[in-house]
């Protein structure tokens, strides 16, 4: 047997054959164009998609964060801050990132003054973001995150503090979490107040920590302060005295307005009851209405001047013109009107300073309706008093072809008639001026403001005359009375609707009134809602408010006196004042 051997074997194989030309070509032309290819594509990504590009990975390792503006200050009329915005922090966390052992957990709650539960609690509440803590003291914060629990971050926010407290709290209202007005002037000058917010770009880990600031997109605007009519003064003054005859009479509520006749600035507004708007955990909507311009009464007899100005203004009567009320009944189809003594013939001054009823609603039904009717339109009754505040309410006066005549006598003396405190305010600078009907406003003003013709000087005057009469002894209020100073005003007592008709024991006690008399500087209306004490006439329960505000408020603001120090002279007895009904 032939045996053959390896390398006779390899020289007895063919000749390799060279690999084709051709395929070679199409090898290396496949290999230069993915090259061009991978060329290409790593141009278009470097030039041409880079904006795509590298907003996908801001999307994925960057945030915009928002820079809160700081909110401008409310101040008083001489710069006294009444509400400003303090830097707080707030603690927050996603919660599927949230990482804490039961010992920080518990230290946390310790710090935060809760319970571990409670905090647990938040985290579990099936949410991607959620706040542990909101405006808090910045070194609370810090206490916090030098606990270094993993997922747990904190940011500023700004909270406002109301130095007045609850004395200006129905003016002001309040912010809420993100410091954006909810109630009062907060909420009604926000676009003022609150200023544009900024923002900024960061880096952010894969826990989502910022761990570098980018850029600073859009630096925020702060807002502007913000200057008020109210006199810091005027407004304690006011909410003491309104406090303490609220309490005194055992009273359901009540309202107080200082009104500046020269510019129609809103000096004072209080109210009570109230609150704090500095802790408001347990507030009640009833202590945060500003009853001042949001709730309406029937005016009662404080509306009697308005009657008699329409009458004087149509020459129907003249002051000294003698109306004859009897023994102080009318009857008016099945109704009647009383008086709160019997007064028999009684001039037009005396109807206004001893408060007739049925002398007042006699003068109305020789009236034409529409006459009255548009007196009180032209006072600013039935509409709002256009203070930009935020529910202010117009009131009610019904259209005249509507009023039957038992109507038009009783909204003689303010009753079937609704208006709120600072419109019934507003409607006497008509008598506090030569008949003109000033603006009102809660904004600081310069100098004085022109207001419209209501009423002609003349009769103006007259009932200035009578409304002093009513203040003097004989009238209604002499306990509204101040020393140094003359003293018009008006008394009001009017029942309250219940139901279809009037409550027999539930009262409004009203005064409204202005001083001097020979120059007015100030009109101030007083309303104490429900009075159970004793006492509900107007001239007992509202005068005497009346006498303490406007006496101190003269003196603060260093208004001369018109009247010797000996001019207050109170009856003897209680049953020479005349009280109305």
């Amino acid at each position: 047997m032939k045996v053959t051997t390896a390398r006779q074997r390899f020289a007895a194989a063919p000749e390799a054959l060279p690999l084709p030309r051709l395929r070679a070509l199409i090898v290396f032309g496949a290999l230069a164009l993915l090259f061009a290819g991978l060329v290409g594509r790593s141009l278009y990504l470097q030039w041409i998609d880079y904006a795509f590009l590298q907003e996908q990975g801001s999307a994925r390792h960057s945030r915009e964060l928002e820079v809160p503006a700081h909110r401008g200050r409310i101040v008083d009329r001489f710069g006294e801050v009444l509400a400003v915005s303090t830097p707080v922090r707030s603690l927050w966390a996603f919660p599927d990132k949230f990482e804490a052992s039961p010992e920080q957990l518990k230290d946390l709650a310790r710090i935060l003054e809760t319970t571990p539960q409670r905090i647990a609690a938040r985290l579990d509440a099936h949410e991607d973001f959620t706040f542990l803590a909101r405006q808090i003291a910045p070194e609370t914060s810090e206490r916090a995150m030098a606990l270094r629990i993993k997922g747990l971050h904190d940011q500023t926010e700004f909270r406002r503090y109301y130095p007045g407290g609850d004395v200006m709290a129905q003016i002001l209202g309040f912010t809420g979490d993100k410091d954006a007005g909810q109630e009062g002037i907060e909420l009604a000058q926000q676009p003022w107040l609150a200023g544009v917010p900024g923002s900024r770009r960061v880096i952010i880990n894969r826990r989502f920590e910022a761990v570098e600031d980018v850029a600073a997109i859009r630096a925020p605007q702060a807002g502007r302060d913000l200057a008020l009519a109210i006199d810091s003064r005027l407004q304690y003054l006011a909410f003491r005295e309104l406090k303490a005859a609220v309490e005194a009479n055992k009273a359901r509520a009540g309202g107080m307005v200082v009104l500046d006749v020269a510019t129609g600035e809103i000096l004072a507004l209080a109210n009570w009851p109230t609150y704090n708007p500095n802790r408001r955990d347990k507030v009640t909507p009833e202590k945060m209405r500003n009853r001042t311009l949001t709730d309406v009464f029937e005016p009662g007899s404080t509306l009697k001047p308005f009657t008699i100005a329409t009458a004087l203004e149509t020459g129907k009567v003249r002051p000294d013109t003698v109306i004859q009320t009897g023994n102080g009944t009318l009857s008016i189809g099945p109704n009647t009107i009383h008086d709160a003594h019997p007064g028999g013939a009684l001039t037009v001054e005396q109807i206004i300073q001893k408060s007739s009823n049925v002398g007042s609603a006699k003068i109305a039904l020789s009236l034409p309706a529409q006459a009255m009717w548009q007196t009180f339109s032209n006072v600013g009754f039935g509409t709002t008093p256009k203070t930009g505040f935020p529910g202010e309410v117009s009131g009610r006066v019904r259209p005249a072809k509507t009023w039957k005549p038992i109507e038009q006598a009783t909204m003689a003396y303010g009753h079937g008639i609704s208006v709120n405190l600072v419109q019934l305010a507003r409607a006497y600078t008509i008598f506090a001026t030569d008949g003109e009907l000033k603006p009102v406003t809660l904004l600081k003003t310069e100098g004085p403001v022109e207001g419209r013709p209501a009423i002609s000087p003349t009769t103006a005057a007259a009932v200035r005359h009578m409304l002093e009469m009513a203040v003097q002894p004989g009238g209604t209020a002499p306990r509204a009375q101040v020393v140094g100073y003359r003293v018009a005003g008006k008394t009001g007592t009017a029942h309250k609707l219940a139901g279809k008709g009037y409550a027999a024991n539930k009262y409004v006690s009203s005064f409204v009134g202005f001083a001097p008399a020979s120059r007015p500087r100030l009109i101030v209306a007083v309303m104490i809602d429900e009075p159970s004490g004793g006492q509900y006439y107007g001239g007992s329960v509202a005068g005497p408010v009346f006498a303490n505000v406007m006496g101190a408020a003269l003196r603060l603001l260093g208004v001369p006196t018109d009247a010797p120090v000996n001019n207050v002279i109170l009856p003897a007895d209680a049953i020479e004042v005349h009280e109305e009904t």
